[in-house]
């Protein structure tokens, strides 16, 4: 069976927070993920706060980009949740957007290199090894090392993480197509979780739904987003189609309403289950709503109805 999560959006007024967190639990939703994007909230943080929070919901953190933690401090952090949460956290890590890292002056020399070795240094520390010197106090290393996944979109870091990973998060738009073709990028020797994230938006009259997700869809057609497109059917056409647009905003509102279908997860709570089974065959292991909408507690109540 798919797992069913929602992702906490990064904006969301911090009274909500919490509210949003406990909501997401009382629904039955099997993941939370929070967001660790630059200049919006801490990822370590708002997962402590929310599994605080929260009963049985798992957490994942989605992501952590390596370079900017030294990778004994991640491994603290990491230490401390899995310890405080056993069994209830999922981290991932990546290399962050590659603009937002050079602008802060640690975009590494050898970007695959160095995620790999990250990764497998973090593993070692929680499991209670020692690196270069370096070992967690016996009191901090965790029962059990929580899963760590890589966030990434390039066919040569899913390679990594097929290798090092014990799963892979996928950005959106993650259609099954994308799933599949980064599925055989990955060519994981052994079990590999894969979570992909989706904006979502459920309503009883589909064509609401499909003019709630679209304003969430208007980063899509940016040059980094390319490879998501690329095993579409539509692809070419999609790509001309956002030459042909001036604004962000004028493509999503010219965005056939076949394309936003198979962009998101949007129409009526059985279109929409159909959809996550879909996904969960081209290999999908957890299917992560982004709450389309003003309004992100009644977004999270009508994707609620899907479970």
């Amino acid at each position: 069976m798919t797992d069913v999560g929602v992702m906490l959006p990064r904006d969301l007024p911090a009274g909500l927070v919490l509210d949003f967190a406990r909501a997401a639990d009382r629904a039955g939703f099997d993941e939370l993920w929070v967001v660790e994007d630059l200049a919006f909230r801490g990822g370590v943080a708002q997962a402590a706060a929310v599994l605080a929070a929260t009963d049985r919901i798992v957490v994942g953190v989605g992501i952590l980009p390596a370079a900017v933690r030294h990778v004994a401090y991640a491994a603290m952090e990491v230490a401390t949740l899995a310890q405080l949460f056993p069994g209830r956290v999922h981290v991932g890590i990546g290399h962050g957007m590659p603009e937002w890292m050079r602008q802060l002056g640690v975009w590494p020399q050898r970007p695959l290199a160095f995620l790999s070795s990250y990764v497998e240094t973090l593993r070692t520390l929680l499991g209670g090894g020692e690196v270069d010197g370096l070992r967690l106090d016996p009191s901090s290393v965790p029962d059990v090392v929580p899963p760590l996944l890589l966030g990434v979109r390039g066919p040569k870091s899913l390679a990594v993480s097929g290798r090092v990973a014990d799963g892979t998060v996928l950005a959106e738009p993650c259609a099954p197509e994308y799933a599949r073709a980064a599925l055989e990028k990955i060519a994981a020797s052994g079990p590999h979780r894969v979570v992909a994230y989706n904006v979502g938006a459920v309503d009883d009259d589909p064509a609401a739904a499909v003019a709630a997700a679209r304003p969430a869809l208007e980063w899509v057609g940016e040059p980094d987003w390319a490879p998501h497109l690329a095993p579409l059917p539509f692809a070419d056409e999609f790509a001309a189609l956002r030459t042909d647009c001036a604004t962000r905003a004028e493509f999503v509102a010219r965005l056939p309403e076949a394309w936003v279908r198979r962009l998101a997860l949007v129409g009526t709570p059985d279109e929409v289950r159909g959809r996550i089974a879909e996904l969960g065959r081209a290999g999908v292991s957890s299917s992560v709503f982004i709450p389309a909408g003003p309004d992100p507690l009644r977004s999270l109540a009508a994707l609620g109805r899907v479970l």
